[in-house]
């Protein structure tokens, strides 16, 4: 599979892709400029996190109309990968290619610490390979992290089973005090209809090598890769 990672000025997370793909997975990977639209071939588009155009008027809302958005919505609508990761996912429901909307913590404070996640379908590219039964331990850092949706689009993913992670305890167990920034029903990651777009909030690119102390954010790369790396 062949990845192209977009580099927004605001990106701080590219580097840390691009070495993960690149270098630690060994996969074909390509660094995108968002002034190109030109995705290089790529199969599957990461928008990594960050704070794209600074986060000015809300996360999200100026990178969405980059030139490299017209051909992310092309990719995506004609059924090609997308992953946005943190301000990558914020990106992605400003565009539309995601439902829902990040809003501000509800403690109103930037967050970054580990946490758990969950997750809660294997029918998905990001956990096909995944143990739906364990806690994964991914870090998170943000200040407008809180998934909102109506109560229509909420039942919708759920109904569809497009809802990837749940933030949870150590244990497993999802409950209000295991919820870092006041997400509606501790949702931390979703897909669309298609099952094609992903995001997430949480940085599994920051727990996917010893040198960083933990390996859980592996899983999510590995469960992309499964049918190459059989």
């Amino acid at each position: 599979m062949k990845f192209g990672v977009i580099v927004y000025p605001g990106s701080n997370c590219d580097d840390d892709m691009l070495y993960l793909l690149g270098t630690d997975l060994g996969q074909p990977v390509e660094r995108l400029w968002h002034k190109d639209p030109d995705l290089k071939g790529c199969d599957m588009v990461v928008l990594p996190g960050g704070f794209a155009y600074g986060d000015y008027l809300r996360a999200g809302a100026i990178a969405r109309f980059s030139p490299v958005m017209e051909s992310v919505i092309a990719h995506a609508n004609a059924g090609g990968y997308v992953f946005g990761i943190c301000n990558g996912f914020q990106v992605l429901t400003e565009s539309h290619l995601l439902p829902g909307a990040l809003l501000k913590n509800d403690h109103r404070k930037y967050t970054c610490k580990n946490v758990f996640l969950k997750p809660e379908t294997c029918d998905s590219l990001l956990t096909r390979g995944m143990d739906t039964s364990k806690p994964y331990q991914i870090p998170i850092a943000h200040g407008e992290g809180r998934f909102f949706a109506d109560e229509s689009t909420l039942k919708r993913l759920n109904d569809r089973d497009q809802i990837l992670f749940r933030y949870c305890d150590e244990n497993g167990q999802v409950d209000q005090g295991s919820n870092p920034n006041g997400s509606l029903e501790n949702i931390a990651g979703i897909c669309n209809e298609r099952r094609n777009v992903f995001g997430m909030m949480p940085h599994p690119e920051r727990s996917a090598s010893t040198d960083l102390g933990c390996t859980d954010g592996l899983a999510v790369f590995h469960s992309i890769l499964e049918k190459e790396l059989v």
